[in-house]
Order: C-alpha cells, then sequence, then structure tokens
C-alpha cells in the first residue's frame, strides 16, 4: 500500500485509465503538477461517464424537478417525497447494465444491493422493488442463461435482505443482444425529519467507514466497466463486477436506520456505490463546501497488499462511509459491534475543501474537492438519424392487408411473444408478500403497496416502470411522452394519482452524434410530459455506452412512476371479476400499428410511425379512471399497450383465479380489422362494472369528457371480439402462459 509502488503517471497511462488527453491537460492545469497514481485514479473514476454524467448534464438541467410534494430532487442518494402524516416515500431506479451482462446473477443482486442502499442511507426503510429488463431475442444462444442468471440474481438479493420485489418490466429485442438492461427501483418511507443527507459537515468531526471489508473487487466496475461499450473481449471483465452478499446489508440496514435514531450522532452519510470510497469521500466533501483527510492504513481490509489505488477504487458493497459528531465515536463503534459490521474512523473533516489521503504515512493524494465532483460538462455534436426517414416512411397497415384470415391464430401468436406473455416465471422466483405489505403485486398494470400512518390506519402507494422501446427508436420524443404517460395511466387504473418519477435513461454511446440526438429529443419528451401531467423528477440515471462493437441499444428511457392512493383496500385490478359485468373502452379507436407488437410479431418490422399522445385526452381518461375507482365503481380496468385491445381483453380474461370469458363488438368505426384489434393507440383502458352503475359510469366519463363506448359483457368460457375472434379462455391461457417459459426452457 506504500507510494513506492505506484507507477509513473504520464500521458499514456492516461489514456490506458480512460482519460482523453484533454481531460488529462485540464487534470494537470488543476493540480499544477503531474499528478500521482492514486490522484490519477480518482480523476479518472469521478469524472467518467457514469460518476460525472459529463454528456448530459447540461441537458438534465430542464427537467421539471420541483412541486408541493417535492422535499428532495435530484442531485441526492435517492428523491424524496411528501405522501402526508408527516412521512415521505424516498426512491430512485438505476442501471446495472454492463455488470449483469458480464456476469448476470452478481450484476443484477449488486445493482438490486446498490438501490437498496441509495435508499435506506437517506434514513429510509426499504418496502418494495421493482426492476426493468431487457434482453435479446429468443433466440439468442446467451438469452437463456442472462435471463435466468439476472432474474435469479435479483431473487436471490431481494429475497435474502427481506423486501419484497413486487413488480417490473421485461423485454426482448435483438438490439439488446450485445447489451442488455438491468434497471433496478426501490422505494422506502421514513419520517419527514428524519431525512440523512450525504454531506460531510463540521469540521473535526469523524469519517466512519462501516459495513463490509475492502477487497479487490469491482474495481473500475462502475466508473470504467459503465462507461465504455463493449467489445469481442467483455466475457474478460468479469473481474470487475462486484460480488454481493444481502445478509451483510441486512446487517447494514438495521445498523444504519439505529444509528440514525440516536439524536445528533450522524452528521451525514453516503453508501460506497460506483468507485467506491473516492466518489463517498469527494461527493461529502464537496456537498458540504469542506475538505476531508483520510489515513488508509485504517482502513479494513480482506486482502493483503492493496495500494491505495486500489483501496480508494473498489467497489466492494455492503459498505458506508457516515460522519459521527466529535466526542461521539466510541458510541458509534459500540452500536455497530452489536450489529457485527467491521468499523473504524478512518479520517476527520477539514475546512482545506481537498481530499487528502495518507498511505503508509505518507501523503498520495492532495486534491481539491470541488473539480471533482463537479466533473466535466460536454455538449457533444448531435444529429438525426439516417435511419428515422426509412422506417417513418413505412405505412403499417400495408403489412395488414389483406387481414390474415385467422385473427384468432393471430391473437394466440401475438399472447405467446415473450413480451406479452405472463411474466409468472419470473416473479414467481421473488418473495412480493414478504413483510405484509403488499396489496396488489406482479401481474396486473401497477403494483400496490400499503403504507401504515402513525395512527395505524392505512394508505397506499402505487408504484411502475414501463418503457416502449420501439417507439422510442421511431420517434425518441413521442416515446418518451408515451411511455411518462403509460406510467400515469397503469397508477391511474389501479386507483392511485400520480405523484412523481425517477427515471433509467438507457442509451448508446455518447460519442455518435445520433445517439445524442435521440437522448436530447428524449428528455425533451420526458420533460414535456412531466410538466403537462404535474409529475415531477425527483430522482434518476443515465446509461451511456449500451453498445457492442458498434451496435446500440434502442433508446430505452426507462420510467418508474409513483402513485398515491387514499385507501388500498379499493384498488383495481385487470381481471374480470364475474359474469354479467358491463365491458366498456375508455378513449378512442385511431390505427396505431407503427411500433406495434403485431408488426413485429407477424412480419419481423418495427417500422411506422410512433403513435402520437394526445395529452388532453390521456388526463380526461386518466381522470375519469380516478374518479370511478374513488367511488368504487369499478369491477376491473387494465390499460391498452402492447397488442392492443385484442391482447387487453385476453388479458382480462385469463389473468384472474378463474376464468371469465366476455362477448364483445369492437368500436365503432372503419379501422381494418387488425388495426382495431391490435393497435397501440395510447389514452385508452378497458373497464368492467355492474350493470347497477352503468348510469353512473357514464355520467363520470361524460363530466371527465372521455370518450366510452359499450362493448359487451362478461361471461362464460369464451372471448368473442367482434366478427373475426372467438376462442376459449383455455386455449388463450396456454399460449399466454407457457410462451415465457419457451426462452428459458
Amino acid at each position: 500500500m506504500s507510494a513506492a509502488r505506484e507507477p509513473e503517471v504520464t500521458r499514456e497511462v492516461g489514456r490506458t485509465q480512460g482519460m482523453t488527453d484533454a481531460e488529462y491537460d485540464q487534470m494537470l492545469g488543476i493540480l499544477g503538477r503531474t499528478p500521482t497514481f492514486t490522484e490519477l485514479g480518482l480523476f479518472m473514476s469521478m469524472w467518467s461517464e457514469h460518476c460525472s454524467y459529463k454528456s448530459s448534464r447540461i441537458f438534465l438541467k430542464d427537467l421539471p424537478t420541483t412541486g408541493a410534494c417535492v422535499v428532495h430532487g435530484p442531485g441526492e442518494n435517492a428523491g424524496v417525497v411528501d405522501i402526508g402524516d408527516g412521512q415521505v416515500a424516498v426512491f430512485k431506479m438505476e442501471s446495472h447494465n454492463h455488470p449483469s451482462f458480464v456476469e448476470p446473477y452478481q450484476g443484477a443482486a449488486t445493482g438490486v444491493g446498490g438501490i437498496l442502499r441509495d435508499v435506506f442511507t437517506m434514513g429510509a426503510r426499504p418496502i418494495a422493488s421493482l426492476n426493468a429488463l431487457r434482453f435479446g431475442q429468443p433466440s439468442h444462444p446467451r438469452t437463456p442463461y442472462l435471463v435466468s442468471g439476472v432474474v435469479s440474481g435479483i431473487g436471490g438479493y431481494g429475497n435474502s435482505i427481506g423486501v419484497p420485489t413486487v413488480g417490473g418490466d421485461i423485454a426482448f429485442d435483438e438490439c439488446y443482444d450485445g447489451n442488455i438492461l438491468v434497471n433496478a427501483f426501490t422505494l422506502g418511507i421514513a419520517e419527514h425529519t428524519g431525512i440523512f443527507l450525504g454531506r460531510a459537515a463540521g469540521v473535526g468531526n469523524g469519517l466512519l467507514y462501516f459495513g463490509s471489508k475492502t477487497g479487490r473487487d469491482g474495481i473500475h466496475g462502475a466508473s470504467l466497466l459503465a462507461s465504455a461499450e463493449f467489445d469481442a473481449s467483455s466475457e474478460e471483465k468479469r473481474p470487475t463486477v462486484q460480488v454481493g452478499d444481502p445478509f451483510t446489508e441486512k446487517l447494514l440496514l438495521e445498523a444504519c436506520l439505529e444509528l440514525m435514531k440516536v439524536p445528533g450522532l450522524l452528521v451525514g452519510i453516503q453508501d460506497m456505490g460506483a468507485a467506491g470510497l473516492t466518489s463517498s469521500a469527494v461527493e461529502m466533501a464537496a456537498r458540504a463546501g469542506n475538505g476531508v483527510e483520510l489515513d488508509l492504513d485504517l482502513v479494513p481490509r480482506r486482502e493483503p497488499g492493496m495500494s491505495a489505488y486500489e483501496i480508494m477504487l473498489s467497489e466492494s458493497q455492503e459498505r458506508m462511509l457516515a460522519v459521527v459528531e466529535a466526542g461521539r465515536e466510541g458510541e458509534a463503534l459500540a452500536l455497530l459491534e452489536k450489529w457485527d459490521l467491521d468499523a473504524a474512523f478512518i479520517g476527520k473533516v477539514t475546512n482545506t475543501e481537498r481530499v487528502v489521503i495518507k498511505a503508509d504515512g505518507k501523503v498520495v493524494a492532495d486534491v481539491p474537492a470541488a473539480p471533482l465532483a463537479e466533473g466535466l460538462k460536454y455538449d457533444r455534436p448531435r444529429k438525426r438519424p439516417a435511419y428515422l426517414d426509412e422506417v417513418n416512411a413505412v405505412e403499417p397497415l400495408s403489412f395488414a392487408q389483406p387481414a390474415p384470415g385467422d385473427l384468432g391464430a393471430t391473437l394466440l401468436k401475438i399472447l405467446s411473444s415473450p413480451n406479452v406473455a405472463s411474466k409468472e416465471w419470473v416473479y414467481r422466483q421473488y418473495d412480493h408478500m414478504v413483510r405484509v405489505g403488499t396489496v396488489v403485486g406482479p401481474g396486473s398494470d401497477a403494483a400496490i403497496v400499503r403504507v401504515l400512518r402513525p395512527d395505524g390506519s392505512a394508505k397506499g402507494l402505487g408504484l411502475v416502470v414501463d418503457c416502449n422501446s420501439r417507439f422510442c427508436y421511431l420517434d425518441p420524443y413521442e416515446g418518451t411522452r408515451l411511455a411518462v404517460a403509460e406510467c400515469a395511466r397503469n397508477l391511474a387504473v389501479s386507483g392511485a394519482r400520480a405523484l412523481a418519477l425517477t427515471d433509467c435513461l438507457n442509451f448508446a454511446s455518447p460519442e455518435r452524434p445520433e445517439t445524442m440526438w435521440q437522448f436530447v429529443e428524449s428528455l425533451r419528451g420526458l420533460s414535456d410530459a412531466c410538466r403537462s401531467l404535474g409529475v415531477p423528477v425527483v430522482s434518476g440515471n443515465v446509461s451511456f455506452y449500451n453498445e457492442t462493437e458498434g451496435r446500440g441499444i434502442h433508446p430505452t428511457p426507462m420510467i418508474g412512476m409513483v402513485g398515491t392512493i387514499a385507501d388500498p383496500a379499493g384498488a383495481v385490478t385487470q381481471h374480470f371479476k364475474g359474469e354479467g359485468d358491463v365491458v366498456a373502452l375508455l378513449g378512442l379507436q385511431t390505427a396505431e400499428l407503427g411500433g406495434s407488437e403485431y408488426l413485429k410479431v407477424m412480419h419481423g418490422k418495427v417500422a411506422g410511425r410512433a403513435p402520437r399522445l394526445d395529452i388532453d385526452l390521456e388526463k380526461r381518461v386518466t381522470e375519469t379512471c380516478l374518479v370511478l375507482a374513488d367511488k368504487g365503481l369499478l369491477r376491473s380496468a387494465h390499460d391498452l399497450s402492447d397488442g392492443g385491445l385484442a391482447v387487453a381483453a385476453a388479458e382480462c380474461a385469463m389473468s384472474g383465479d378463474e376464468p371469465v370469458g366476455a362477448e364483445l363488438t369492437l368500436p365503432a368505426g372503419d379501422l381494418p380489422p387488425v388495426a382495431a384489434l391490435f393497435g397501440e393507440a395510447p389514452s385508452r383502458v378497458l373497464i368492467s362494472f355492474s350493470p347497477a352503475n352503468r348510469a353512473a359510469v357514464e355520467q363520470v366519463a361524460a363530466d371527465a369528457g372521455a370518450p366510452m363506448a359499450i362493448l359487451g359483457v362478461t361471461g362464460g368460457r369464451r372471448l368473442v371480439l367482434g366478427p373475426d375472434v372467438d376462442l376459449p379462455v383455455a386455449v388463450l391461457s396456454d399460449a399466454w402462459r407457457t410462451g415465457f417459459r419457451k426462452v428459458v426452457e
């Protein structure tokens, strides 16, 4: 661990660390000298794409991040929103894409562990997790291995620590063959007055390291592995993937929450995520306008002979850095000893505004905190992709003429597509009932979890993650607007009103002008949709370089949204509840086959124009759903998305404990049958209700200005959709329930 072991730093060494010549020169200008190797590591990691957001920061500032509910927006470990009764919800979503492709089990598991720490490091107890997963085409030889590994990793970590995985989103496309996406979301609950921030405040206060020991696992994991594209040697990057221990994380969680209950003991706290001890120390110092001094000889280690560079950049999991009020060190150590966690005071807060690192009694790094934490800001070139002219010019209806002779067979084929098919194989591996707060778990439009008020009564939160990357490929602006609207609609059909969102923006290399154009257009769509719906962005993540050997993924701006529901017992689910209920469609039917599941499954194409979102219509439809749910008038409600009306009706018929058929007509209009059945126009919801409530339901829709068409009634064991589809629900169910398993079995 001595400074003598460090190699001499040159421009060429900087390049091997992922630093451009211009960045190297900027570093020299800040220091006024050649850096030590440890200092080079600090700059390299903090200035990486993953840590500094250097290609995206100038655009992220345009997002709407304030609102009546917002307590803490972007810039902290997670977003914090007021949910009333002196309580707050703390939530965030982050990516662990590259590690999960290299080593799917540990990559996904440590992604879950990391997002959990982001939440409980702020003083919130995690109560629910979700995930959003994207894999390559099912026929790709690596897909079954990746799916099995990722799902096992999520379940293995989440189940062990005792936080329920209550929902998620999963899809397949060949654009992810060489770069899967693993986005993890967690939400926790805290008292409004019990939030802790990552600030190294109070000169002379001690810096407390606690959790697991530091090892060599994960060095360069998030800072470099997540800041470069893949190539043919990606398998060789396994050593940069972190290794998680959910049982230690459980101890860490409980210890953190107990430390936080001791008045005045903790001044600030942050988990050691990307870039490990480097990012936590630098960011905490910079936020407080202070400096820190670290003695690496005091850091608990599990491997001998670690250099200062390795200790500072290690991404070993389940570790925290806290600032403890001077004079109370023994109190903190005694509490951590009870939880059997390694702990040591490794430094102190200073007034120097510098990060000073010592090892073997020598200073190995002395750098200013502010420029490290501030990072870099690039305004990269942008160019509209040439492919858009070709794909947007395609008329999807030309592939639907003449219509298939057996639209029932078409429906069965779409239902068996792994994008549409039941995801029971996935979520049955997750414990979604631990802590007994789950009201609506996986398998409906949104998850609903119960939150106890201080007086013991229950209120609820709705949680959902979603994004249709095909729409974003065809039009990143419109596709992102559609993703935001669909999340709000999924909440509304469940009875929850959208409150705030987090995002995980997954794109290819920012060094490509076409990628930056897609990114900026997507952000513009995100901003416009959030402003229109009154839903602020309170946290998020940008993941660039999602490509392999020059082939990038579709733009995938994953949206995670949280909503409130006064009485979780009144939550609405998607499946038909019994015979004789009236079935109606809220919204308008339009011929939207561009980017549809029909076009991909039946014709192998992603083409046409993305559906256009009428935001006013969207608000009228969602408000109708919310009022109907609040009045207790709905028996079921289901958002229309992948596969359109036909798939939504089939899911309503077969996703309950018992099959319930229906005989439905198609809404009046001149749409071709294929478009009427499988078009994916937004702002549509299939609802069912008692005949006795028909007049009341129609009045609510009329008052909100939402179009509504009566389609028929529930009953029997067959699903009839106009003159073209008449199938037993059991046959539909077989196609739907077995389609996904074929990918992994």
